[in-house]
């Protein structure tokens, strides 16, 4: 599937606007950093012989998708089923919804898998398998289920030496309409690690958790199909991945001040951010306020673990350097900085553009309607973000 840079007439004449004419708060997309992001990971991926399902819930972006799966198969973990609607629409047919299903959500799954939708669901409730097959049954269709195993975040997931890791399963692969898929992880505490080294040991007990529960289910007799782990920092810190036929990680696609800060990559890796308008300016205070606030960027607190001055976000000019100042508070439509030196203060006039680097790239992403793609420091295209559950 390739890329369509300009998909309608429109697209052409936008694609002459500059950073300045864009009316903020909005998107900046970094394509060129997008594709190399996507390349590092696809490469650990191949190089270690597992399949690649990049979580999309970053960017919801079917665009960002196809760059993302290029060389892959395709298929994409999602964290909505509005997701798995809009992406089924544009040429992709193959999920897992990665939210533990629920009763409510029943009818809309059966409803997908009958459409001719390939769908992967999860659970880690031992009353769920017999309560799904039902529906599954009288609406004559089979759903894939999927195990998901607690690897040490404790979210989600049983943990892997409880008789649920083994009797979960078992209800899935006896049920009449469920087909066991496999088991499935996510080792989101690593975003908590204080160190590479820390991240790396988390990695490898994601893997093993998951390779040694594999091995105990099939010695029960129980196939395990797919063996699925997944975060952005574990990616990037595994010695290696053997047991593991799957991973699915996210947030790599664009990083974000989080990701840079943890040693997942570095601060010229980050693809998107917010692009803002000062709209105030209190000399006596130091203090500048812009037309992104929580609404733009999310309240994510960020990595204060390990910088307890990131604020929430990292402000940059609109070349994207680093004016070593950090948005401090935000309201619904404001957010404020303060700026101790005067060269810096007085160059940021009412109307001046910067861009933020936000702490969490999924959350600021999931505030808008659109990417604004840069490449070679223009504008060229507008790419659509599908919001919605």
């Amino acid at each position: 599937m390739q890329q369509c840079r300009f998909r309608n007439p429109q697209a052409a004449k936008f694609s002459m606007l500059n950073l300045q004419t864009l009316k903020t708060p909005c998107l900046i997309l970094d394509s060129e950093r997008v594709r190399h992001n996507a390349e590092r990971v696809s490469q650990i991926a191949l190089n270690n012989n597992v399949r690649l399902r990049p979580h999309i819930k970053t960017h919801k972006c079917v665009e960002v998708a196809r760059i993302a799966t290029a060389k892959h198969t395709g298929a994409v973990t999602t964290s909505t089923l509005a997701e798995v609607w809009a992406f089924s629409k544009r040429g992709f047919s193959n999920f897992t919804y990665a939210v533990p299903i629920e009763p409510g959500k029943f009818a809309e799954a059966i409803e997908i898998v009958r459409s001719g939708i390939k769908l992967y669901l999860i659970t880690d409730d031992v009353e769920i398998p017999a309560t799904l097959n039902d529906p599954a049954r009288a609406a004559g269709v089979i759903l894939n289920v999927f195990l998901k195993v607690d690897c040490g975040y404790h979210r989600c997931g049983v943990e892997p030496n409880t008789k649920e890791a083994l009797e979960i399963p078992k209800q899935i692969a006896d049920a009449s309409n469920l087909n066991f898929a496999g088991i499935l992880t996510h080792a989101g505490h690593s975003y908590h690690a204080h160190s590479k080294e820390e991240i790396a040991e988390i990695a490898r007990k994601e893997r093993d958790v998951m390779v040694e529960l594999a091995e105990k289910l099939r010695g029960l007799g129980i196939e395990v199909p797919v063996v699925s782990i997944g975060s952005t920092p574990t990616i990037h810190h595994i010695d290696h991945l053997k047991g593991v036929t799957e991973v699915r990680p996210g947030n790599y696609i664009f990083f974000d001040a989080f990701q840079a800060t943890l040693g997942s990559c570095s601060f010229e890796d980050c693809a998107l951010t917010v692009m803002a308008a000062v709209t105030h300016r209190d000399r006596e205070r130091r203090k500048i306020i812009v037309d992104a606030g929580a609404i733009a960027l999310s309240k994510d607190r960020g990595p204060v673990e390990f910088d307890s001055t990131c604020g929430y976000g990292r402000v940059l000019d609109l070349a994207g350097n680093d004016l070593w100042l950090r948005v401090e508070s935000l309201s619904q439509e404001h957010g404020s900085f303060y700026v101790p030196d005067n060269k810096t203060f007085d160059k940021l006039i009412v109307g001046t553009r910067v861009r933020i680097l936000a702490n969490h790239s999924c959350l600021a992403a999931a505030q808008h309607t659109h990417f604004n793609v840069l490449e070679n420091e223009k504008i060229v295209d507008k790419w659509e973000i599908h919001r919605g559950w």
